[in-house]
């Protein structure tokens, strides 16, 4: 039994996913694999297309055989805490014996050669990311550019890769796995597959295989799927069509306009100044900005600069709206993930769950409430987050049904393909 380890978020499930899947199941000669993917909210800060449960029907039925949630501390987080959450539980299971991400890039060995200097984090490497976070220059481009003047000072003969290398956000990801996989001393062996066609923010449909952003971009202009269907496979075209029948629309942070004003024009400086990734003074803008205007995309555009991505900035609207403050993230972060919840499994997959049960250092949840037998304080922390989030991501689409969400993590089963 070789087991493949993967990342994902499948917002939603398309070509590219599958030609990776299939790639990565080859190149590591596995015959098996296992998924952390996001639950309701991703990495860049928004609500998932669709929720957590037709996204994991997605991947079991393109022939991904487990999926485990990736809890939301994790999974509405920069790319370090992403990543770290992600390889953790893979690790924990006991069993997974590689796992395989997509790069721009495609070398193993450069973004290993990157993750240990962010590990090690030399005094010259320090200096550099002080001065250009000195400048104002957001965190992510100071420590790219703190690198690329790292490695040309090592006088390295591949330096001259390094900016688009440290661009690209799959590269970025790839060697924050690499950096997890390093400080937990994983036996996990990581591989990486060069991306085909298009780029992760590539925003246009091209050719079977496009981009997620270009798919989701595509949904936004008119809810329409007639041109996206040669980029996803037929399963997941027919899951869209039902969310659509359901929902009448897709989720999106703009759902969450008048709830994010309510809330962000009650709160003090001292109440934002607690959430993590709020830097002193940037409190400020952001009370400034949602006194300036009722809608989100206008208040985000407002708060933005080069030192404040918006990415960064929908997070934090997030973790707002679920009352994740920094001292709760710290507190529940230092346990690190406590459980592996599944969301689906083929027959393959309960081969997996089977062996795991015996193999792995944190409880496996197929039956939501059975995590109160555990009596652990913080796992009871950390998956309660996880039904507050769906509890809240389902009001982003109340107003598109009169059916309840209320609860749906108590009473919504596994996905269990036969």
């Amino acid at each position: 039994m070789k087991i493949l380890g993967l990342v994902t978020e499948y917002n939603p499930f398309h070509n590219g996913h599958l030609y990776h899947l299939l790639e990565s199941k080859k190149i590591t000669n596995s015959d098996y694999s296992v998924c952390i993917m996001s639950g309701n909210f991703l990495q860049r800060g928004e609500p998932a297309l669709l929720d957590k449960w037709s996204r994991a029907k997605m991947a079991i039925d393109n022939g991904v055989d487990l999926v485990i949630e990736l809890p939301f501390i994790y999974s509405c987080q920069s790319a370090e805490y992403f990543s770290y959450g992600a390889i953790k539980i893979l690790d924990s299971l006991g069993i997974v014996d590689s796992i395989c991400f997509g790069s721009e890039y495609g070398s193993i060995d450069s973004l290993g050669l990157i993750a240990d200097v962010l590990i090690e984090e030399p005094d010259d490497y320090k200096e550099y990311l002080k001065k250009y976070l000195n400048e104002g220059n957001s965190y992510p481009k100071s420590r790219s550019s703190a690198l690329y003047d790292f490695f040309k000072t090592q006088k390295l003969n591949d330096h001259l890769y390094l900016k688009e290398l440290l661009s690209s956000p799959n590269n970025i990801l790839g060697i924050e796995y690499m950096k997890a996989l390093k400080k937990i001393n994983s036996n996990i062996i990581p591989y990486t597959i060069k991306r085909i066609s298009s780029n992760y923010h590539d925003k246009e449909i091209k050719g079977n295989i496009s981009s997620a952003t270009a798919i989701r971009e595509e949904f936004f202009k008119n809810n329409a799927l007639d041109n996206i269907k040669d980029t996803v496979p037929i399963e997941t075209y027919n899951y869209l069509i039902d969310f659509l029948k359901d929902y009448k629309s897709f989720n999106s942070i703009e759902n969450f306009n008048q709830i994010l004003l309510y809330i962000l024009r009650t709160m003090s400086h001292e109440d934002l100044s607690n959430y993590k990734e709020v830097e002193k003074g940037l409190e400020n803008r952001i009370l400034k900005c949602f006194s300036q205007s009722n809608d989100i995309s206008n208040i985000l555009n407002c708060i933005m600069t080069k030192r404040y991505t918006l990415t960064r900035l929908k997070r934090i609207l997030f973790h707002i709206l679920l009352n994740l403050d920094k001292n709760m993230f710290d507190y529940l972060n230092s346990f690190g993930p406590q459980y592996a919840r599944v969301l689906g499994a083929n027959r393959k997959g309960l081969e997996i769950l089977s062996t795991a049960k015996n193999t792995s250092s944190i409880p496996i949840i197929t039956k939501f409430s059975n995590y109160k037998k555990y009596k652990n304080n913080v796992l009871s922390k950390m998956i309660e987050l996880d039904k507050k989030a769906t509890d809240i991501y389902f009001m982003g689409l109340s107003g598109l049904t009169d059916v309840s969400s209320y609860n749906l993590d108590y009473y919504i089963s596994p996905y269990f393909k036969k």
